[in-house]
């Protein structure tokens, strides 16, 4: 079983508390640089760290007035700093601010997620091995095509998860980006110099050229990377779904003691959990496609991004965040029935074998389209009538011309469908 880790909360990364902490590391960080530039007294730095604060309170009653957020903040915590609070901010413009502060903010979060990623990882790990050589049948286009392995449909969601971690550490690397290069970006009234300190010091990478604001590209690639996630879980979710309906039951949620299912049926025990992660993977989709949007500003800048992001970043993350944390659990919790996997296999009464014989016919000297038309007749009168496949087939006067009975037995080997998931699960680095 899976045990929770200590760890900061999701939605206190985004409180507006961590947001004007991260503003404030930002303004103390350009007023160190400026210091070592000369551009401001010696010591002013040390007093200004030393007494700087913030009210969240405050700041809002001051925006209130003002109509700017940013002024509010440096109004208010200049009440705490006194006479030197003139040298904060010296050069800078608001999104010189917000943008490199949302970097630092949007890392975190995403840190997050990648510890959410890399627990369920683990799970899906485990319950690939667990399961490595349990039989199902496979299905395609949701009708019954070919034994496989259980532990597969794991190692399928392993490898994907995989490469989404690539993509979350890539898109943390894209947005750790930051900017203090003042009004349009042209330095003006601004070192460049400050920016390559402030960002040493945050350990964001400076912005190679900036407008008046980052460009909105990277965060786009960071939250469509979100939504990426929220797809696989969605793909893994909807076959939990499908595997816990009635007629299938070959796995299905978690259900505690306690629990309903139904405010009029006590019997149903439904798979909302999964239905849940469905609906929200949709919340991510959208999120992205306003992050694209934003992509486009007027000239150097607007702001109609700005308002999208106060929604999409804190909703993409605490959305992902949630969802890798309750599909962790439907995983590592998976009520599984090996049982009802092995009678669906056989419900068909043998004619997901037709393949086999189909390969066996073949091989024996008969043209492929001769032996796929007489496959093909049999299962057919099978599907029908209701006929078990292998003893129509062991009837056929024309395919014991070719195959003997035994040969034909051999045909309908289940396990022979699993004879390469040790390759399978060797490629993907999948060991005990």
């Amino acid at each position: 079983m899976i045990n929770r880790y200590t760890r900061p909360e999701m939605g206190d990364i985004w409180s507006e508390d961590n947001k004007y902490r991260a503003w404030l590391k930002v303004e103390i960080a350009a007023c160190r640089a400026q210091e070592q530039l000369g551009r401001i007294p010696q010591g002013t730095t040390r007093s200004i760290e030393e007494k700087a604060n913030f009210s969240v309170d405050r700041i809002l009653e001051i925006e209130a007035q003002v109509k700017h957020d940013v002024i509010a903040f440096l109004t208010n915590v200049g009440e705490y700093v006194g006479p030197e609070s003139r040298f904060i901010h010296l050069g800078m413009t608001s999104s010189d601010l917000l943008d490199t502060a949302l970097a630092l903010v949007t890392r975190q979060a995403a840190h997050l997620i990648e510890q959410d990623l890399l627990t369920l990882l683990t799970v899906l790990k485990r319950q690939a091995l667990t399961h490595k050589l349990t039989v199902c049948v496979g299905r395609s286009h949701g009708i019954h095509a070919e034994p496989t392995s259980f532990g597969l449909k794991f190692a399928l969601w392993y490898d994907e998860m995989n490469r989404n971690l690539a993509r979350l550490q890539a898109a943390i690397n894209a947005i750790s980006v930051g900017m203090v290069s003042g009004v349009v970006g042209t330095f003006a009234f601004i070192d460049p110099q400050v920016e390559e300190m402030v960002c040493r010091e945050l350990d964001l990478s400076p912005a190679p050229v900036s407008t008046q604001v980052i460009q909105r590209d990277l965060h786009a690639q960071f939250i469509n990377t979100l939504a990426m996630i929220g797809c696989t879980m969605e793909k893994i979710a909807i076959e939990i779904r499908h595997l816990q309906r009635t007629e299938v039951l070959e796995a299905e949620e978690p259900f505690s003691k306690g629990q309903k299912g139904s405010s009029a049926m006590p019997h149903k025990r439904n798979p909302i959990g999964s239905e849940n992660i469905t609906g929200l993977a949709r919340l991510l989709r959208a999120n992205a496609l306003a992050a694209y949007e934003n992509i486009a500003l007027w000239h150097e800048r607007d702001i109609s991004h700005s308002s999208v992001e106060r929604v999409i970043f804190p909703d993409s993350c605490i959305l992902t965040d949630y969802m890798l944390n309750r599909l962790t659990k439907i995983l590592d919790n998976l009520v599984v029935y090996p049982e009802n996997m092995l009678k669906n296999l056989h419900i068909t009464k043998g004619l997901i074998f037709s393949q086999p014989l189909l390969l066996a016919l073949t091989e024996s000297g008969m043209s492929r389209e001769e032996a796929y038309k007489i496959v093909q007749e049999n299962a057919m009168k099978c599907w029908q009538e209701g006929l078990d496949f292998k003893t129509v087939i062991g009837a056929d006067e024309l395919v014991l011309k070719f195959l003997t009975l035994a040969t034909i037995e051999s045909c309908f080997d289940e396990k022979h469908a699993l004879k390469h998931v040790d390759y399978i699960f060797n490629r993907l680095n999948i060991q005990e």
